[in-house]
C-alpha cells in the first residue's frame, strides 16, 4: 500500500529520527575524538562498517511518497541528503527507485534472504554461554580490549575455566578471533563459506548481525527497521561482554560469571529472551528484501546467472 508524506511531515520524521540517533552517533564521536573508547557502545561503530552519518539519514523504504516543497535554494539544500542515486522524481514527489537497484545490491540481497531463511531452519543452540569471549583471551596470547577493560580474574582461572569444557561456537566471525591455541577446544570449525550451515537462531553473534544485513539494505528497507536492529543489537552486545571475563564495574556493569553454574543459568536465561526479541526483526527484515526481490526489475536476469 502506498502512502504519501507531506513535505513537512517527512522533515518532521527526519529531524525526529535524526535527534534520536544522535543520542547514540553524538557521544560515540566525542570519545573517538578524544582516543577513548567504550567497549559495549562503540562496538556497534567499529567492528560494523555502517558510518554514523548514514545511521543518522533518514529514508522511509518502499512505497512511501514524498511530497516535494515549493522551490526554492533552501528547500533544495535540505534535500540534498534524501535526494540521492536511489530516488527518482513524479510529479511533485520523490520516491525509491528500484529500477536504480544495481544488480550487485541485488545479488547480495539475495544471499542475505538465504542467510536469513537457513538461521531460522537451523536448530537453536542455547549452550555456548558465551564461551567465545573466553577463547579469545586464552593464554593472554591477545586480549582484544585490554586498553579499556581489565580482566576479573586471572590468566590461570581464564585459561583453567576455558580447558574444563568444550567449547561450541557457531559463529564464523566470532571463532576468527579465537586465540591459536584455543581453536583446539571448539567443536567446529565454521568456515565463511559454511554460514548457511552453522549460522542458527540462538547465537548472540548471529542475532547481533541482523543489524549488519539490515544496513546492507539501505536504502531499500525503512531506517525505522534498521534502528530497532541497532537497538537490539546493543542489548545483545551488553550481554555479550558482561559474560566474558573482564571487569564491566568501571561501565555500570555486573559481570554474569558464567564459569559457575548460577552464571550459565543466568546467560541462558537471557540469551533465550534475546533470541526472541530478534525473532520477529529477522523475519520483518526477510519480508522485506522479499518485496524488494519480488518487484526490483533486474531479478529474473539476477537469478539467471
Amino acid at each position: 500500500m502506498i502512502s504519501k508524506l507531506t513535505f513537512l511531515d517527512w522533515q518532521e520524521r527526519t529531524s525526529q529520527f535524526r535527534e534520536e540517533v544522535l543520542k547514540r552517533t553524538t557521544p560515540h564521536r566525542k570519545r573517538k575524538s578524544m582516543r577513548q573508547v567504550h567497549p559495549i557502545e562503540d562496538f556497534l561503530f567499529t567492528y560494523y562498517s555502517y558510518p554514523p552519518g548514514r545511521l543518522e539519514t533518514w529514508h522511509p523504504g518502499l512505497d512511501t511518497l514524498l511530497e516535494l516543497p515549493t522551490h526554492s535554494e533552501n528547500s533544495q539544500q535540505r534535500l540534498d541528503k534524501l535526494t540521492n542515486k536511489h530516488y527518482s522524481q513524479a510529479g511533485n514527489t520523490l520516491f525509491l527507485d528500484l529500477a536504480k537497484l544495481p544488480e550487485s545490491r541485488l545479488r547480495t540481497l539475495h544471499w542475505i534472504h538465504s542467510l536469513l531463511q537457513a538461521t531460522e531452519a537451523n536448530p537453536p543452540n542455547y549452550g555456548c554461554y558465551g564461551m567465545h569471549e573466553w577463547a579469545m583471551v586464552y593464554k593472554g596470547e591477545e586480549v582484544r580490549h585490554k586498553e579499556s577493560l581489565p580482566l576479573r580474574l586471572s590468566q590461570c582461572e581464564i585459561d583453567s575455566f576455558v580447558e574444563s569444557r568444550p567449547i561450541c561456537c557457531s559463529h564464523h566471525d566470532a571463532f576468527r578471533f579465537f586465540t591459536p591455541s584455543s581453536i583446539r577446544f571448539n567443536r567446529l570449525q565454521p568456515q565463511a563459506t559454511e554460514r548457511m550451515e552453522n549460522e542458527q537462531p540462538a547465537c548472540i553473534h548471529t542475532n547481533m548481525d541482523v543489524y549488519k544485513w539490515a544496513y546492507k539494505c539501505m536504502p531499500w528497507i525503512s531506517s525505522d527497521l534498521l534502528w530497532r536492529c541497532f537497538l537490539n543489537a546493543l542489548e545483545i552486545r551488553e550481554l555479550d561482554m558482561r559474560a566474558a571475563p573482564y571487569d564491566l564495574s568501571n561501565y555500570g556493569l555486573e559481570s554474569i560469571a558464567v564459569e559457575t553454574k548460577q552464571g550459565r543459568t543466568e546467560y541462558e536465561t537471557l540469551q533465550r529472551a534475546l533470541a526472541e526479541q530478534t525473532k520477529p526483526l529477522r523475519q520483518e527484515l526477510t519480508t522485506a528484501i522479499e518485496t524488494i526481490l519480488q518487484r526490483a526489475p533486474n531479478t529474473k536476469h539476477t537469478r539467471s546467472k
